[in-house]
């Protein structure tokens, strides 16, 4: 298949309604219904297509998706519903973890999560690394910190790593981040300051031996 034609067939993808979605939850977590299971993975493989979309013009970008696809199932597999997260915000991280693991292997270290803007206007992540050292800009921009960036990032307690990753990543509304994860926007604008403040803490070592 084609990215063309994936895509194509994403539109005729039907957004699963909250009540549906929590029939299916309970349909395959308590029942272990692998049709519920098949109709979670396909209604949520545009998340996966939202991440492959920076990619688009490389040659193995239906490879990419593949990847990011697997990282979907297993998320599937692995969700907990009880636990409060919203999938979307849960499932991001696998996807996005397969993807670029896959591209570091392939020789493509991805960087561009470097420059997100949040869609509330705020500071990306690298200007709000750029405190750290003089010259942050130009190693921002080389694959080694990015790599480093996404060790530190997995390394940060669920609920900050979920807001960096939806607010930068994939550009959430700070609103629509609190209630994914059911709490006040106030709280996310905590944990986003402290998920900043402990990359920084893990990084400055890194930064400061350049």
């Amino acid at each position: 298949m084609q990215f063309e034609q994936y895509v194509a067939a994403l539109k005729q993808v039907k957004k699963l309604e909250p009540e549906q979605e929590r029939q299916l939850w309970q349909s395959y977590k308590s029942e272990g219904s692998r049709e519920a299971r098949r109709l979670l993975i396909e209604s949520y493989q545009p998340l996966v297509f939202k991440q492959a979309l920076p990619y688009r013009s490389l040659q193995n970008i239906m490879d990419v998706v593949q990847e990011g696809t697997i990282g979907l199932i297993e998320a599937v597999e692995s969700y907990e519903p009880q636990r409060g997260v919203a999938f979307s915000l849960f499932a991001v991280h696998r996807i996005r973890g397969r993807m670029l693991n896959f591209l570091q292997k392939e020789g493509r270290v991805d960087v561009a999560c470097m420059d997100a803007r949040p869609a509330d206007g705020g500071m990306t992540i690298k200007e709000n690394l750029m405190d750290m050292s003089p010259s942050v800009t130009e190693q921002a921009e080389s694959n080694e910190l990015a790599c480093r960036l996404r060790q530190a990032m997995a390394r940060l307690p669920d609920r900050e790593r979920a807001v960096l990753e939806g607010m930068y990543m994939q550009s959430e509304e700070a609103g629509d981040v609190a209630a994914g994860l059911q709490v006040s926007k106030s709280h996310i604008y905590r944990l986003q300051k402290n998920g900043i403040r402990r990359v920084r803490g893990m990084l400055s070592r890194f930064m400061q031996n350049w």
